[in-house]
């Protein structure tokens, strides 16, 4: 079971999720238990995504990313199972630390995954669409 705590606009939300099991999986939120239906979607070939326009700002949770340093890099890891909504980075692209990368929506909460360092992104693992499970490959930075 991996557990989570979310502040959304000062409210904390303390969160359980367990393993997922024949599409299903039990969610606890703030003490009460919810059965959540999850469709496993196979992970398509990583594409270079085009820089997006200006978006609406809109509350959002920010999650701290798993990062990992690799061979000649580091891994961006989802911190927590959910679908990609944006990918606001290209291949190539110098960023900071702090900037964001992408945004995954988990249970209707949109979270800002952020670089952990400074670098230059050398491989995108996912597309807008796709669900990714926690500590699945995000982003690599070198």
């Amino acid at each position: 079971m991996k557990e989570f705590t979310f502040k959304i606009n000062g409210a904390e939300y303390k969160c359980a999720v367990e393993e997922i099991e024949a599409g299903k999986t039990n969610v606890t939120v703030n003490g009460k238990i919810y059965t959540v239906e999850t469709e496993v979607a196979a992970k398509p070939a990583a594409a270079p995504a085009p820089k997006p326009a200006a978006a609406a700002p809109a509350p959002k949770a920010e999650a701290k990313p798993a990062a990992a340093p690799v061979a000649g890099g580091m891994q961006v890891k989802s911190p927590l199972p959910g679908s990609v909504i944006k990918v606001l980075v290209s291949e190539g692209q110098a960023v900071k630390k702090g900037d964001t990368l992408l945004t995954l929506e988990s249970m209707k909460m949109e979270n800002a995954i952020m670089a952990e360092a400074d670098g230059t992104v050398k491989q995108i693992a996912v597309t807008p669409g796709q669900n990714v499970m926690q500590d699945d490959l995000l982003i690599v930075l070198g």
